[in-house]
């Protein structure tokens, strides 16, 4: 199985019960991956949103990643952590979280892709690919071209991440990219569970 495949990413801003409401919808729909993500510095905050998560998953098959925390990832032992290039150096991380745990990382631009493959992670998140509202930082695009680029370059699954819906699915699966990050398609969904089947069914 794929765990990347379709890989949900939790909105920091919705609240206990609505986060408790979609990872669960979202599981039911046959999400592969959740990743908690709390950016407001809050770590008791932080910890007992991912304990819910994890609570959740609990049982399913689908591993629990961390965003950026390794402290946090290691408190409610989580399957694995994501860090961003700011974050924990990658080998610091790997050291913390054991040989066994997944470990992500964002690249940004092609000097980081370069480097990839000469790190102790597991996979790549691609970011972004194209132009999001959930991140106004972003330093490049990547677009298909550098998605398909991206892949001939790295023996690492890609996880695509940023400005991904409905409409480019077909475009970016046919790349032969391993997953597709989602925030607010899955997260701002009506009906989370019939969200995430449909955007499984534009993924074959």
């Amino acid at each position: 199985m794929n765990d990347y495949r379709l890989y949900l990413v939790t909105d920091d801003q919705q609240d206990l019960a609505t986060l408790k409401h979609v990872v669960n919808e979202a599981l039911q729909g046959g999400v592969t991956m959740v990743q908690v993500r709390e950016k407001h510095g809050d770590v008791r905050a932080f910890i007992e949103r991912a304990q819910m998560v994890k609570e959740i998953l609990k049982g399913s098959g689908v591993p629990l990643i961390i965003n950026d925390r390794v402290d946090v990832a290691l408190a409610v032992d989580a399957d694995g952590v994501h860090l961003g290039q700011d974050d924990m150096p990658v080998e610091i991380a790997r050291q913390l979280i054991g040989a066994n745990k997944i470990l992500g990382l964002s690249i940004e631009n092609e000097a980081q892709l370069a480097q990839a493959d000469n790190l102790p992670i597991d996979y790549i998140g691609l970011s972004a690919i194209f132009a999001t509202p959930t991140k106004t930082n972003t330093k490049k695009h990547w677009g298909i071209e550098g998605l398909q680029k991206a892949l001939s370059t790295t023996s690492l699954p890609i996880v695509a991440i940023g400005g991904i819906h409905e409409g480019n699915i077909p475009e970016l699966m046919a790349t032969g990219v391993h997953g597709l990050a989602l925030v607010s398609a899955i997260c701002h969904a009506k009906d989370p569970k019939s969200a995430t089947e449909y955007l499984l069914g534009l993924m074959d």
